[in-house]
């Protein structure tokens, strides 16, 4: 598979590349030069089980920010810089562990060279990213329009002005938030470089509508062996992104870990409130760091065949429900009392 064989990049204190596990990626959305509220947000992410955070930094006052940011995270820190490089050199200073950039934008062939100078010296790892929006006009008037040949193109040019440089910690980023796009040029690039990308489905739009696009474009990417660390791209609180990457890695056998919830659809014949009780149980496992799953049936017809596929799961009744444990049935419990029931077992689980 494609990132078996990628190359190792440490970003702060993890790596990625060659083979190791794909990591989860999201980016903050307050001000970082209000130190309080970022790191607030990124221990909360941090939590969720968010790998690595990233900061714009648009200003020399969120610049200057990281260097506090960094002394209050367990995290690596990725600094997003656009146009001045004299911002990416700074957040290098400050403590960042990787920046993102375009070499194209960054403000001509010797700045970048300076900026690749700093990051040689204190070995910190380059993102470059392009993505459908910042295509090169010349780029685009190649291919008649924004094409997946022209993102890999784009992207490795840069590439290339960064290893000219004589530099190769290098991670790359390539989006659209056109998903067949963005899977024909991660299958692309693959075949063209050995340097661990960094995949998303950008601007995908709100948590329904982009979790959807993004499932199915990750999915598709990551399944083909393809993708080193991850993001789910939402327009809504950054813990979402975090909650989808981990079911979308998880769904593809890529992360283990946390309690899975299956519930079923619910029918004419459920009697129970199982879409409240669904939602419920989504909500309280979170607080479990156990490699198991967790059944929500509405029904006594099916529901008890279903759930003997889970660890430990209900279904429901008229009023009440069969508590399942590996299988086994092992007590009714009233409607009310189910979820503190099962709450109960996940916290006495053996």
């Amino acid at each position: 598979m494609y990132r078996d064989h990628t190359k190792v990049v440490r970003i702060g204190d993890q790596v990625i590349g060659g083979g190791n596990p794909v990591l989860i990626q999201s980016m903050t959305n307050t001000r970082t030069e209000e130190v309080l509220a970022t790191i607030d947000q990124i221990h909360r992410l941090t939590e969720a089980g968010c790998d690595i955070i990233r900061c714009t930094v648009p200003n020399n006052e969120a610049a200057d920010a990281l260097k506090e940011i960094k002394k209050k995270i367990s995290i690596p820190l990725v600094a997003d810089i656009h146009f001045d490089y004299r911002l990416a050199i700074a957040a290098m200073e400050n403590g960042a562990d990787k920046i993102r950039i375009n070499p194209g934008n960054i403000g001509g062939e010797e700045r970048l060279k300076a900026v690749v100078s700093v990051a040689k010296e204190r070995e910190i790892p380059i993102r470059v990213g392009v993505n459908s929006g910042s295509l090169e006009k010349d780029i685009i008037a190649k291919y008649g329009r924004v094409t997946a040949e022209g993102l890999v193109e784009s992207a490795l040019d840069k590439v290339r002005m960064i290893e000219e440089m004589d530099y190769d910690r290098i991670v790359i980023s390539i989006k659209s938030s056109d998903v067949m796009m963005s899977i024909k040029a991660h299958e692309l690039i693959a075949q063209k470089t050995d340097y661990p990308l960094h995949v998303g489905i950008t601007e995908s739009g709100t948590i329904h509508g982009g979790n959807i696009k993004s499932a199915v474009g990750l999915g598709v990417i990551l399944f083909q062996g393809i993708g080193d660390t991850v993001r789910v791209s939402l327009t809504g609180d950054p813990l979402e992104e975090i909650k989808s990457a981990r079911l979308i890695l998880k769904s593809l056998g890529l992360r283990k870990g946390g309690v899975e919830v299956v519930s079923c659809p619910t029918c004419g014949r459920t009697q129970i409130d199982l879409i409240k009780l669904a939602t419920e149980v989504e909500e309280m496992v979170a607080g479990f760091d156990l490699d198991i799953k967790v059944a929500v049936m509405g029904c006594v017809v099916n529901g008890p065949g279903e759930a003997r596929e889970a660890d430990i799961g209900v279904a429901g009744g008229r009023g009440e429900g069969l508590l399942i444990k590996k299988g086994e049935i092992i007590r009714k419990v009233p409607e009310k009392d189910l979820l503190e029931a099962l709450r109960m077992e996940l916290v006495n689980w053996k």
